[in-house]
This record gives C-alpha cells, structure tokens and sequence, in this order.
C-alpha cells in the first residue's frame, strides 16, 4: 500500500475540500440541526452533479466505478465540514445493493442513487448500539405466497424520513440462531404498517426507532441468498465503518486545526499560549493521533479494494479511531476553554459530531474483541506484521 497520494486521489481531495467548503458553512449545520428533513436536497443534488454520491458505484448503473478508497478521500472533506448529508447511510445501502443486489435491484435504484433522486439508509440494531452480534436480529419476516410479512423494531436508523427507501436485516429461518437464517430486504420507507419515533442525539442527527407492524415486501425485495445474508450484512457494516472512520477523522483533524490557530492568536502572560509546553505538546499529540488513524483507516480501504480480507484491519481502525478523536476534541475544547462549550461557537459542532461518531458502528471495546478473537482463532505463535488470514488458513 502506497501510503501517498497518488495525482488522481490528490485531484478528487482537493476537488471535494473546493466543493464543500463551498457549499457547507457552519451555519448551514446548525440551520439542518433544527430541520425536519436534516439535509438540504439541493447541496444534495449539487453533489450528484459533481459525481460523489456515485463515485464508488459501478458505472454501468450511473456511477464511476472508483475504489473505496477515493470514496474515503470525499467522506474525509464532508467530516471536515460537518456536512449535514445522508451520505454515508445511503452508501452503506447502495453498495451492499451493488455488492449482493439482483440485477433488476442494481438497475432500478444505483441509478437514482448517483444522480441524487434517491436517499436509502439501513436497519441493523434492534436494541442497544451493539456491533454486528447475529443474535441481536430478532426481527421476523415471514413468508407467505406474495412474499414476507416483516414484524418487529429497529433502532438508531438514520435518516429514515429522508430516505425512500431502507435496507432491513430480518431472520427468515424462524427459530434459527446465530448468522444462520438472516435476509436482508429492500423496503420502501411508506409502505404500510411502518411507523417511527425520533431519537434524540448528541450530535441532533436524524436517527429513528423504526417499527414493522406486518410490512408487506414482494420476493424481488430480497437481497443475497434467503437464510444466508449474514456474509453480506457484515460486508456492508464493514465498509460502512471504515468509511465512517474517514469522515471522524477529517472532522478531528479539523477541530485540532481549529485548536492550534486558536493557541497562536490567544495570548496569556504577553505571548501566545501555543508557546507554552503544555499547549504544543497536546497539539502535537491531536496531529499525531490523526495521521495514525488516517494510516490505520486507508490500509483497510485499500485491503477492501483489493478484494483482501479486511475485517481485522477495519476493527484496528475504528479502535484507534475511537480510542483517540473522542480525547481529541475534549482536548482541542481544552485550548480553547470554557466558550468551546457555547452553542454560538464553532468548536461545540464539531465535538458533538465527533463524540457522537466514535459510538456509532461499534465501541473500543468491541472491536479489540474482534481483532482478540481474530488472534486467539490463529494457530501458533503470532508475530507483529505477520498476515492473520494467511496464518489461520495454514
């Protein structure tokens, strides 16, 4: 893996750093943190102009067919920005759609993806912010001759209003446990007997408590194998984390940027309070924490892209990620002191967002659990460097 960019990968960074910075002031997201919608759908079309939403969609269905990991460069300037875009839930869906979908599923929708006439999202959890546990789905889906009958609650959905359409982990081999008997379906988010309730967040995103009173989906809403979806949901929480690790960062590093031309311009005792010890060291620690999560992070997207198994390297990932940006912006507030905390100030945007991200997708905790058991399932003696997949093959 080249850690540099290479010229193609510099242009799509600073076309998209052009873009948002453009379109995404501060204002613009604390206006969204009091709309009902939670975006505007014409900075929404504006990106569909500009190729984002499609950029790592395939191009026969409207997209550009890019790797992941351009994708990651663009999630990196919307974290920057904090734009208020449903960009990642809509992803997370669409690529598992592109990854597992039907061809008659990939026609109908990636196309209305990339040209931003459609919103999707995904439904995964059912009680608390748990990371890709199989027996955490106890929602049912039924089979009848028309199709499944799907009855039960998601929780923390992501712009379920905004969206038309929502990607639902269901079991349809009742009385199965385990990743055995889990499907995934297409379901249109005004179909009858779907209600929801919105949650309160600390970043005031949109997230939903959904509920499926008997929602009626035809055969062709299914996506992958009946009983055998489990491969593809963790495929797409997969990609959907490590992406979300690349926008925490481009909002880290950007509150950090924040702290560090605050410490130059701030003065205490005659000079700037950057000169001070304490100040440059913990400035130097936010730097240094980011480009350690950004190597982490473009490491597992480049893993994806090459098609390599990547589940460990995503879960180092968003530990890192976890472990450090949630210090980050408590340290950046820090410099700034106590108006950090104000509503009418800039920082306050971005530490919500920030905290708000590291519990998103799995905890510390649960992805060291997952890089554990990756190691203690590995014969032998493991060594630093060595390749865990090759180790546990042999």
């Amino acid at each position: 893996m080249d850690v540099l960019l290479n010229e193609e990968e510099e242009l799509v960074r600073q076309g998209a750093r052009e873009f948002f910075e453009g379109e995404c002031p501060p204002e613009l997201a604390r206006e969204m943190d009091q709309d009902d919608l939670g975006y505007p759908p014409e900075l929404w079309k504006k990106m569909a102009e500009n190729g984002w939403i499609g950029l790592a969609l395939p191009e026969q269905y409207g997209g550009q067919g890019l790797p992941l990991n351009f994708m990651g460069l663009v999630f990196q300037e919307i974290g920057r920005v904090i734009a208020p875009v449903p960009l990642h839930s809509t992803l997370m869906a669409a690529l598992a759609i592109a990854s597992d979908g039907t061809e008659e599923q990939k026609k109908e929708i990636l196309p209305k993806v990339s040209n931003g006439e459609m919103v999707l999202t995904w439904a995964l959890l059912e009680t608390g912010p748990r990371y890709l546990d199989p027996a955490d789905i106890h929602m049912e889906a039924t089979e009848d001759s028309e199709g499944f009958a799907l009855t039960g609650t998601k929780m923390f959905v992501e712009n379920f209003t905004a969206s038309d359409k929502c990607l639902v982990a269901c079991r349809t081999g009742i009385g199965s446990s385990g990743s055995d008997g889990i499907s995934l379906f297409i379901v249109d988010t005004n179909s009858s007997g779907l209600s929801q309730k919105p949650l309160v967040t600390i970043s005031r995103d949109k997230q939903s408590q959904v509920i499926f009173d008997k929602v009626k989906v035809s055969k062709a809403a299914l996506v992958g194998e009946l009983n055998n979806a489990w491969a593809a949901v963790e495929l797409m929480v997969d990609k959907g984390t490590i992406l979300l690790c690349t926008q925490l960062l481009g909002a880290a590093r950007k509150h950090a940027e924040m702290a560090i031309e605050y410490s130059k311009n701030r003065h205490a005792f005659g000079r700037p309070i950057g000169s001070f010890q304490s100040i440059a060291h913990t400035c130097t620690d936010m730097i240094i924490w980011v480009d350690g999560g950004e190597l982490l992070t473009f490491e597992a997207l480049w893993r994806l892209d090459e098609g390599l198994p990547a589940s460990v390297e995503v879960s180092q990932a968003k530990a890192f990620c976890n472990e450090h940006c949630m210090p980050l912006g408590r340290l950046a507030n820090a410099v700034h002191g106590g108006m950090s905390f104000m509503e009418e100030y800039n920082p306050t945007l971005w530490f919500r967002r920030i905290e708000a991200m590291t519990l998103k997708l799995g905890s510390t905790g649960e992805h060291r659990a997952r890089v554990a058991r990756a190691l203690l399932d590995t014969p032998g003696h493991v060594q630093l460097g060595e390749d865990l997949y090759n180790l546990a093959a042999s």
